[in-house]
């Protein structure tokens, strides 16, 4: 007989996303063992009948929650093949008007809670000589986001820049890369009430929001073993802009 292939392992932070979702069925249709993340709406996940499908409940807004929460199940992460973070903490907030607790709201959940879960894998990816990492930003940081989504792009900014050790681990096949999300038809620009898509779909090279399913396809892509070569890139999936 010949050798069973171990099914490879992935950790989605913000699976119950709409995005997050797509992403979760993606890898789950390429026989992967998924372990998704969800904080307050589960209903779309657990309407996913498989049995590589394992969820867990976090609120990635503290720290010492999400750091006492990566001591206690170290067994589980060390098993982990591939890291997708779809964070994406949005409170409408002005310039002018944002508190400091609004920044480190947007913060932890957006940028900080990524780097402790990819600070406690990458052990592991380098033993095991493979590895993928892939953060997302947004295409709302390329002007500065919008009146009242600065602390959101400026949160999703950060994931754009690679630490130094990043590139030591490339040499264990561990490759990272975030990509830059352009608008997409998700629930997330519903909070906006005065935001018009279809208008906001005119500024677009290709004349239409992107589809879920559609930025699913890139990051299965990323950071499955179909990707062999990219890395520490900034990869822009936005129609165009």
């Amino acid at each position: 007989m010949g050798k069973v292939l171990k099914k490879k392992k992935i950790l989605i932070l913000a699976a119950s996303s709409d995005i997050g979702i797509e992403v979760v069925k993606k890898f789950l249709k390429n026989n992967w063992e998924v372990l998704a993340h969800y904080n307050i709406n589960k209903k779309k996940l657990t309407s996913i009948k498989n049995k590589n499908l394992r969820l867990f409940k976090l609120d990635l807004s503290n720290p010492k929650v999400v750091n006492k929460f990566l001591d206690k199940n170290i067994k589980v992460l060390e098993k982990i093949d591939s890291f997708v973070s779809l964070t994406g903490f949005l409170k409408l907030k002005s310039y002018e008007k944002f508190s400091t607790n609004d920044f480190y709201l947007h913060l932890n959940v957006n940028y900080l809670a990524n780097q402790f879960f990819i600070r406690r894998l990458l052990k592991n990816m380098k033993q095991r000589r493979w590895g993928r990492i892939l953060t997302c930003s947004s295409v709302g940081t390329k002007f500065g986001g919008s009146k009242n989504t600065f602390l959101y792009s400026l949160s999703k900014h950060m994931n754009e820049f690679f630490p130094s050790i990043f590139k030591d681990i490339s040499k264990f096949n561990i490759l990272t890369n975030c990509i830059q999300i352009g608008v997409t038809d998700t629930k997330i620009h519903q909070k906006d009430k005065k935001k018009n898509l279809r208008k906001r779909a005119e500024l677009i090279p290709i004349k239409r929001t992107a589809k879920p399913d559609e930025i699913a396809e890139y990051i299965y892509y990323i950071n499955s073993e179909k990707n062999t070569y990219i890395n520490l890139q900034k990869v822009n999936i936005s129609g165009g802009e």
